[in-house]
């Protein structure tokens, strides 16, 4: 019996299509499994959701809790993303409100607040209304000075000492004309020290830059959180304001919520609700300002997944993938228990199924011929190798956000240095930044690329497996071989065939420019060519050489010759 023969009674045809088939099925139910490493799927989104408060469940605890401003933005955020459930929640806010005109404009009831302006006289505004259009009156600030000169605070202490500094860069000194903005944002964020409406570590921040201005006479980066108040005071009323704060744990977030309150003002309302909902205002501002537009659509996409689902994307702080495809559901709670080990399970289970494919193949390859009577040793296809290199493209190609560059996002703070250049005479080179990207039509042209040169490598082995298996000597086939090096060469020319082409597409437009995508095509010939050469025709030339030169001394008659006399 053949050793082709017997490769094909060990591997029928029958359990080369079984095994190619389990590879499939494994493969594909590994790329539903919802977890990602760069990015979050939204079926796990809905999964971290389910049972989690609503958005509009949570406005209704702010309105139970007769926090008018903030239920306000809340309703707001629902009424954009078309939430079924809003209009309860407007019905709810509007009872309360109007049990309650008269704290509409400071968002809520405050104990430290009425004794001060008398909350319930008529203001003139029935409207939400910015704290600063009540503390930059004159008549305000004076009550304010004299409610908050008796404080035992020594933090509210620190800082109304800084208002006596002036040595100032932004705002005018306070004892100076102009000074009634800084006047009102100094006794603003006192008031708000006073009443424990900055968070713990809030607190102690902005202790410590009071003490270290009072002591310079110098504002430093005190100014700056006076900056960042004022603009959140001109947008935000009294009880919209302390809520955003209580969950802010640092001055570096008070400024980039300015920031975005300032480059989005549309946005407002759902960074807001964000922030209140995941009670964690420092993710919410490091999530936007990292991804801008495209990070304000996922939030609000997990926003209406509920509370859990908000968590979870600003834990990871990771972008959605929309483009995933169908998932299974039930394995999105081991997801979010383990997230390592689901995302273990689901690379394995690519390299695993393609192994299953390549060796399925392997087997279908090499079953056929078997009566041919060839040499002891077949070629048979390195399915490990070929199946880590598959996986590594299933990796890719399910990792949209793996190699691709993250837009610049349009929320980051940006800082323009004066520089000194002769503004008379305008360069005329513009100057480019670029930035590398990975698209989907990249990743498609790689895949497509790299598909042609496996099926390259799999005509080689055949035609290698062909000559082997064919009854005649090895001189012959020596010749044969020989007579295939333009095939075996085949890899370099479909490689520059595939540069050629993909440059030419570029040039007209037809795929966006991306030089990466056309000289992998050169980059998998190349490679190809040098595996079938070196590793397979190399040895199998060798192999025919020894052959060929063993026969004829095995074959040659031996002579014997008469003894002389």
């Amino acid at each position: 019996m053949t050793a082709s023969f017997a490769t094909a009674t060990r591997f029928p045809p029958v359990r080369a299509l079984a095994l190619a088939g389990a590879g499939i099925v494994l493969a594909v139910v590994a790329w539903m499994l919802p977890v990602n490493l760069k990015s979050v799927s939204p079926t796990l989104l809905k999964a971290a959701g389910a049972g989690t408060p609503s958005l509009v469940e949570f406005g209704g605890q702010l309105v139970d809790s007769e926090k008018i401003g903030p239920a306000a933005l809340v309703l707001t955020t629902a009424q954009s993303m078309g939430d079924p459930r809003a209009p309860s929640l407007a019905a709810d806010l509007a009872k309360l409100e109007a049990r309650q005109p008269e704290f509409v404009a400071w968002g809520g009831w405050d104990p430290f607040l009425d004794p001060l302006f008398n909350l319930h006289e008529n203001t003139g505004h029935s409207q939400s209304t910015p704290v600063l259009t009540f503390f930059i009156a004159e008549k305000a600030r004076t009550s304010l000075r004299d409610y908050l000169a008796g404080t035992r605070s020594l933090g509210v202490e620190d800082l109304l000492r800084t208002r006596d500094i002036i040595v100032t860069t932004h705002f005018a000194p306070v004892g100076q004309p102009g000074g009634e903005a800084l006047d009102s944002v100094i006794l603003l964020a006192a008031l708000l020290y006073q009443g424990e409406h900055f968070s713990p570590s809030l607190q102690r921040e902005l202790r410590g830059l009071a003490e270290a201005a009072t002591e310079k006479k110098e504002f430093g980066e005190l100014e700056l959180f006076y900056l960042d108040l004022l603009s959140l005071g001109k947008r935000l009323d009294w009880g919209q304001l302390s809520e955003l704060l209580s969950r802010t744990d640092g001055t570096k977030t008070v400024g980039e919520y300015a920031h975005l309150a300032r480059v989005a003002p549309g946005q407002l309302p759902i960074i807001y609700s964000a922030a209140l909902f995941s009670d964690s205002a420092d993710r919410v501002a490091s999530y936007l300002i990292q991804y801008g537009e495209s990070g304000a659509g996922d939030l609000r996409l997990a926003l209406g997944a509920g509370q859990g689902a908000v968590r979870q994307l600003l834990l990871r702080q990771v972008p959605v993938n929309r483009s995933a495809g169908p998932a299974l559901g039930n394995a999105a709670t081991l997801a979010l228990l383990y997230p390592r080990l689901t995302l273990a399970v689901k690379w394995l289970g690519f390299f695993a199924g393609a192994f299953l494919l390549f060796r399925g193949l392997d087997c279908w390859l090499f079953a056929f011929g078997g009566g041919a009577g060839g040499s002891s040793t077949l070629l048979h296809l390195k399915s490990a190798t070929l199946a880590l290199f598959a996986a590594l493209l299933l990796v890719i190609a399910t990792e949209p956000f793996l190699l691709k560059a993250a837009p610049l996002s349009a929320y980051r703070f940006k800082i323009v240095i004066p520089m000194l250049a002769n503004v008379a005479t305008p360069s005329s080179q513009s100057t480019t930044l670029t930035h590398p990207d990975m698209d989907t039509s990249t990743l498609i042209s790689i895949g497509v690329f790299a598909l042609l040169q496996v099926v390259t490598y799999l005509v080689c082995l055949m035609k290698i497996g062909e000559v082997e298996r064919q009854n005649i000597p090895p001189q012959l086939k020596l010749r044969l071989m020989e007579n295939e090096e333009n095939l075996f060469d085949s890899g370099l020319y479909i490689g520059m065939m595939g540069t050629a082409t993909a440059l030419v597409l570029q040039v007209v437009g037809v795929i966006p420019a991306n030089l990466l995508a056309a000289y992998s095509s050169n980059l998998f010939g190349i490679v190809c060519v040098a595996i079938v050469k070196i590793r397979h025709v190399r040895g199998y030339k060798r192999q025919l050489i020894i052959e060929s030169q063993a026969t004829p001394a095995a074959a040659a008659p031996v002579s014997v010759l008469p003894a002389k006399a």
